[in-house]
């Protein structure tokens, strides 16, 4: 049905089809050729150009010459600001995924740094529980100290009974030699 001025398109017959960019391939490219036009290479390459084009544009003859120096390069001025308008999107766009990568960096930075702390924390605490653990756990030393000290009291103890037995056998032999000399003088 052919479409009449009176009556309105429908929504989807007034859409116009947009192309659709890969945008990470166009990016990809742009990072590129902003990295490259960054470099003593591409310098380099633009000055031999520029040299070059001046050169034949000079010293040619007339008739093999496509741009006057009498008014000024002019074909060259328009392609090196050609070459420059685009440029400076393609580093404007290459420093936005820089900075979008940066970012994602920073955050899983952040993430790994509180992890870290979070391990960090915990291992303190593990280490402090350790540590007052350890104090009430006797150490060699202290054992040592301990056993010496019993084997000590226990040495005492035998010689006070041993001290104590010969006492009672010195009472003992006492009182038989007392009973013995009570005998004899009888």
């Amino acid at each position: 049905m052919p479409n009449s001025f009176d009556q309105p398109l429908d929504k989807s017959a007034r859409r116009i089809k947009r192309s659709r960019w890969d945008s990470e391939a166009t990016g990809v490219i742009s990072e590129r050729i902003a990295r490259f036009t960054g470099t003593p290479k591409f310098l380099i390459y633009l000055s031999i150009f520029v040299v070059a084009w001046i050169g034949w544009n000079t010293f040619a003859p007339k008739s093999l010459q496509f741009d006057s120096a009498e008014i000024g390069f002019t074909a060259l001025t328009l392609m090196l600001s050609l070459q420059a308008s685009y440029s400076a999107p393609l580093i404007l766009l290459a420093q936005n995924r820089q900075d979008d990568r940066d970012r994602v960096t920073a955050q899983r930075d952040r993430q790994v740094a509180a992890q870290n702390l979070a391990d960090t924390e915990y291992l303190t605490r593990e280490i402090a529980s350790l540590r007052l653990a350890l104090g009430e756990v006797a150490t060699r030393d202290f054992i040592r100290s301990e056993l010496r000290d019993a084997l000590e009291d226990r040495e005492i103890m035998e010689i006070d009974t041993r001290i104590a037995e010969r006492d009672a056998r010195i009472a003992e032999l006492e009182s038989r030699i007392e009973k013995l000399e009570n005998l004899e003088d009888k």
